[in-house]
């Protein structure tokens, strides 16, 4: 429980943190670009998003914050009775505990969700997406793994 309480605590502050300085600092639509002698590498701008990572459905933001509390609360209660003690698993579960409180808390507080990262080629995010989809990845790749390793110790058993 407290790696997983740890990383969701630093990825809610974080999220948070980076979403406070960027509503303060920059107008809503107004952005700042940060440049290296090769051109534009990443831009912050600041919009807002009622609907799924993304920006998909935006009709369906009271949807999306009951599947964020779901999601939190799943994590918080079924944690415990994972089957494993791998870290892995539980910095997955925290980046995912995190990222969905920081953007629950932004559909709270605010209606909707404040994403600020510009890459250019991808659609604009926040840090808790990353947090989200970091511990998704992490968690589809454990798993992966430990099925590979069952298939491999059931082959040689035979």
């Amino acid at each position: 429980m407290p790696i997983i309480i740890g990383v969701a605590a630093l990825v809610f502050a974080a999220d948070q943190l980076t979403k406070y300085w960027v509503v303060q600092n920059i107008p809503l639509y107004g952005w700042w670009s940060f440049t290296i002698h090769t051109g534009r590498l990443f831009r912050i701008i600041y919009v807002t998003n009622s609907g799924a990572a993304l920006g998909v459905f935006p009709q369906l933001g009271t949807i999306f914050m009951v599947i964020a509390i779901v999601v939190v609360v799943g994590i918080l209660i079924f944690h415990r009775r994972l089957p494993v003690e791998s870290p892995w698993v539980r910095l997955a579960l925290g980046l995912q505990l995190g990222g969905a409180l920081g953007n629950l808390t932004d559909r709270l507080v605010r209606g909707s969700v404040v994403d600020f990262v510009d890459i250019g080629f991808w659609p604009i995010f926040n840090l808790a997406d990353v947090a989200i989809v970091v511990g998704v990845a992490i968690l589809a790749y454990y798993f992966w793994e430990e099925e590979k390793q069952l298939n491999a110790a059931k082959n040689n058993s035979l």
